[in-house]
């Protein structure tokens, strides 16, 4: 893939990344310019190929010139996502082995703590702009280098991430990294390319945090393709759509949670603002409700490609906006050659409608970093992986997703899941967000339990009348709950454990 150096030669002053917040612009020369100083600085602190360095960076420039200049000199760099708790810090900054921990001042009462309490250790640590207490001045350290010395020739760094923990401790995603004379290859896999239409007139809307592996990883893309990227410091239903106008926004990537802020504004203000530039609106990371996609598709036209996937990149099924809607709920059919199979608990390959485990074959393989355990509880014997994730395919082989094997909800030996009666619940006009989890009982051992964020005043009575056409009795939700918002990772993903955990110490 193109590297940045050969974007600044082309097309020096064409714009690479806005970050509206600030008003902070990037052109394509000053962010090379910036990356190779960053380079240079990282050379100077005596970090090797292969060495780690951490990021408690949030949304802004210096995030894409670290990101650069650690694969300029064939470092690993771990975003750190700013709502882990101290402990999960210190375990992945220990994990990683980070050599070297950068934060933003935008941080400044985690960064304090964080040194504090002992968490940084010996490792060195520096902070952006206008410094913190305790920290070293990154500013500093890059203008005292050179940035028009030769770099050595090292292998292509990358991004060394970690799941978000939403069911334990972070898990760690290292993968080799490209020898110096393969600094050009394609990655692995390029069906976004194909798929999307990324390319030097791409003007991307990130509206999620950088941390994160995919607005990372579509950024990352976007300027290797030599497009522009607009960088939001943190999503706003109104503000997404103003910079859509305003930035003439032809890609973009979405969770669900996003689509239903953007339906809940006033119809006025959704109408206020030129949409026709967006060509596509990439969705993942969560189940998106049926009536919540056909809704923003009525909005927004036929645009929305979703994609289920993880960061261990076991496989990719991908969906068109076309074939979605001949198959409302699908998640796609796999792609770059992947095998689909759907397989019960003893390994048995399923046929067409049954639920199972997702399993994928022919993909390359991956490992969590220095947990043999777990990675080996992700493949079978025949060598295919699977997420957790359960699932069925129709006859022509279209994936639609159930639940995660531990969401399940065993009530009186019947397995329910809890995705097919949230999928029941959210075609209810009174509904806007919903998670159905089990909780004790005493006879049937769970029971379904739905945690409602309500639009308007919608009853207990009218939710159950609602489900009772939908739903088999043994699936119906037995008690409800309205709250003001549901637990959800910084991906949108929705946190169960934290809403289980609520109702075991009740």
């Amino acid at each position: 893939m193109p590297q940045l150096a050969e974007w600044a030669a082309r097309q020096p002053q064409k714009i690479a990344a806005h970050f509206p917040a600030s008003g902070a612009v990037l052109t394509y020369a000053a962010l090379h310019e910036r990356a190779r100083r960053c380079a240079q600085w990282l050379l100077a602190q005596g970090l090797e190929p292969g060495d780690g360095i951490a990021l408690l960076v949030d949304n802004r420039p210096e995030f894409l010139e670290i990101d650069q200049a650690a694969r300029l000199t064939g470092l690993y760099y771990t975003p750190l996502s700013i709502h882990l708790r101290g402990p999960e810090i210190a375990y992945v900054l220990a994990d990683s082995g980070a050599k070297l921990l950068i934060a933003s001042p935008a941080l400044a009462e985690l960064a304090a703590v964080l040194l504090a309490d002992g968490t940084i250790g010996a490792r060195p640590c520096f902070a952006l702009g206008a410094g913190l207490p305790g920290y070293g001045s990154y500013e500093a350290g890059l203008a005292a280098v050179d940035p028009a010395a030769p770099l050595p020739e090292r292998p292509l760094g990358r991004e060394f991430l970690y799941s978000s923990g939403t069911t334990g401790l972070p898990k760690g995603i290292r993968r080799p990294l490209l020898p110096f004379a393969k600094r050009d290859a394609p990655e692995w896999d390029m069906s976004w390319k194909a798929l999307y239409g990324f390319g030097p007139d791409t003007v991307y809307l990130s509206p999620a945090p950088l941390y994160h592996a995919a607005p990372n990883r579509y950024v990352y893309r976007t300027l290797t393709e030599g497009g522009t990227a607009v960088i939001m410091a943190k999503f706003d239903a109104a503000e997404a759509l103003r910079l859509i106008a305003a930035h003439r926004v032809t890609h973009s990537q979405w969770v669900p949670t996003m689509f239903v802020r953007l339906l809940a504004l006033p119809a006025a203000e959704r109408a206020a603002h030129a949409l026709s530039s967006l060509r596509v609106a990439i969705h993942a990371a969560a189940p998106c409700p049926v009536a919540v996609k056909q809704a923003m598709m009525a909005w927004w036209g036929p645009i929305l490609w979703e994609y289920y996937a993880g960061s261990e990149g076991v496989g990719t099924t991908v969906i068109s906006p076309q074939d979605w809607l001949c198959r409302p709920g699908s998640v796609g059919r796999p792609v770059n050659g992947v095998r689909l199979h759907i397989c019960a608990e003893d390994g048995t390959e399923l046929p067409p409608g049954e639920t199972g485990g997702i399993r994928f074959e022919g993909a390359p393989r991956f490992a969590y970093h220095n947990a043999p355990e777990k990675t080996a509880a992700c493949y079978d014997a025949r060598g295919w992986a699977t997420l957790g994730d359960l699932g069925w395919v129709d006859a022509e082989g279209w994936l639609y997703l159930s639940d995660r094997r531990a969401d399940l909800i065993l009530a009186g030996g019947v397995n329910l899941y809890p995705a097919e009666i949230e999928a029941a619940l959210a075609q209810h006009p009174g509904v806007a967000e919903v998670a159905v989890v089990g909780i004790p009982h005493a006879e049937m051992g769970e029971q379904a339990h739905a945690v409602i964020v309500p639009r308007g005043t919608p009853t207990a009575g009218e939710l159950d009348a609602h489900c009772r056409p939908l739903l088999a009795g043994p699936k119906r939700p037995r008690s409800y709950e309205f709250v003001a918002e549901l637990p959800r990772s910084e991906a949108g993903k929705l946190l169960r454990r934290v809403l289980k955990e609520r109702y075991l110490k009740a």
